[in-house]
């Protein structure tokens, strides 16, 4: 039985109260008692149930009551009754009013045990009907992973290997290389396959919307929050959440993110119930993380939580013998659009001499540009690179090529600034290049004091 199914049982009598609160839990549900209509709605305000089994003969609030203020707070929680034979109608009455279904006492405990599974799979099915709708309009689950070097392939033995397993998983690489696919690639070879795969980048967003994004929200929990949300680990239920650029994720939400982390519970913003979901959660980070703990902007213990697993995936230059079929395969895809191009010999030799500091995205962009510029069917090396492939070196290679090094830091700092040229200036389009949120490019920007000249 499903861990995360909870039952809230509301009845007057404690012996019986505590009898079917015993008998639900051995089937391994997780089970609140109450004695009370008012004592069941404090709880509901705390804790979202799946299940409501209420008695409808109470003192004070009796049953009917319960039932209407049930579905004001938990609007779809499946709800059954218990009546005495004296209040048949009232029951029947009960149904009208949105109840899944009742029994007459005294029930027979296996009747209800089946009567609670219908009502669970009922609530599913709309669920799952719920996620269908809200994941259409985003990405399906295909992936195509493109290469043949060996360290490509081992990590996709190592990547088939954790995706069989539940625990989280740590994607390490630079911008570019491709930590999505690789996320994909564990969802879809996992059991949790046809379950959503919902992702979202951790340094799109200001804190209290990603928050929002993530856990969803009340109505009335902010200003122009007009309705109730669910959130993405709502949607990803049963299938896998990916969050991109955790290392960006602002402190306070990282502790909310460990706490879910480590119990599958969460609140929606403006919202006091606990919601319990399960999904398996893979994150990706182009930072050095443990370089980030040291600076204080990214917390041990949520780092260790998440580094159960790690997979790393290599630059573009350090298996540049896949080029030519990243290119072969970026060149089909434009098909559809500009007809049928080839490379010329000079082009692929310019392509393999290339440092690719923007891994396999700038690959892509380069073979668009090189098919864009070409005026016939094949695409020459100054299409690609139309001032020499020296000016696309960074300063960093052309040190390299005088056998000079310098700093990771300063490498960044010459690419950042490379790539804003390249875009005029242009941040917004600057960004996406750099598979970094534009929040954290303006950060960089300041930190790196960089301006057009």
């Amino acid at each position: 039985m499903e861990p995360s199914i909870r039952i809230l049982v509301v009845d007057d009598e404690e012996d019986l109260l505590q009898l079917l609160v015993q008998r639900l839990k051995r089937k391994g549900y997780q089970v609140d008692g109450a004695l009370s209509g008012e004592e069941a709605v404090k709880k509901m305000r705390e804790i979202y149930y799946d299940v409501g089994i209420f008695d409808i003969k109470m003192p004070g609030m009796d049953g009917i009551e319960l039932l209407k203020e049930a579905k004001k707070l938990i609007f779809d929680m499946e709800v059954i009754m218990l009546t005495g034979h004296g209040t048949v109608e009232t029951a029947i009455e009960a149904m009208k009013s949105g109840a899944y279904d009742y029994l007459t006492k005294p029930y027979n405990l296996s009747e209800l045990d089946v009567i609670i599974q219908k009502a669970i799979e009922k609530k599913q099915l709309f669920e799952e009907n719920q996620r269908l709708k809200e994941v259409l309009q985003s990405e399906g689950s295909q992936f195509e992973i493109i290469g043949e070097h060996p360290k490509l392939k081992m990590l996709l033995e190592m990547t088939k290997r954790v995706a069989k397993s539940h625990v989280p998983v740590l994607i390490e690489g630079e911008s570019g290389t491709g930590k999505e696919l690789i996320a994909r690639a564990i969802h879809a070879w996992s059991d949790r396959a046809n379950q959503p795969f919902i992702a979202i980048n951790s340094g799109a967003l200001m804190e209290n919307l990603l928050e929002s994004e993530l856990f969803g929200h009340a109505k009335g929990a902010f200003t122009g929050a007009i309705s109730e949300k669910k959130g993405l680990v709502e949607m990803a239920h049963k299938g896998t959440l990916f969050l991109d650029e955790i290392g960006e994720m602002p402190l306070p939400l990282q502790v909310k993110l460990l706490r879910f982390l480590e119990s599958g519970e969460f609140r929606r913003v403006g919202d006091n119930q606990l919601r319990k979901v399960d999904v398996r959660l893979v994150a990706a980070t182009n930072r050095n993380l443990e370089k980030e703990i040291e600076m204080g902007k990214f917390r041990e213990d949520l780092y260790f939580r998440l580094n159960v697993m790690k997979l790393i995936v290599p630059p573009l230059r350090e298996r540049k013998s896949d080029i030519p079929l990243l290119a072969q395969y970026f060149l089909k895809k434009s098909q559809t659009y500009y007809g049928e191009k080839k490379l010329s010999k000079e082009a692929l030799q310019a392509l393999s001499q290339y440092h690719f500091p923007g891994n396999v995205r700038e690959l892509s962009h380069l073979i668009e540009r090189g098919v864009l510029l070409s005026m016939g069917k094949i695409i020459q090396a100054y299409d690609i690179f139309p001032q020499g492939i020296n000016s696309n070196l960074n300063e960093e290679e052309k040190n390299e090529e005088k056998g000079e090094l310098i700093s990771l830091e300063e490498l960044e700092r010459q690419h950042i600034e490379r790539v804003l040229k390249e875009c005029d200036w242009n941040k917004t389009k600057a960004s996406q290049i750099l598979g970094i949120s534009l929040r954290n490019l303006y950060r960089k920007i300041e930190t790196y004091q960089l301006e057009p000249k």
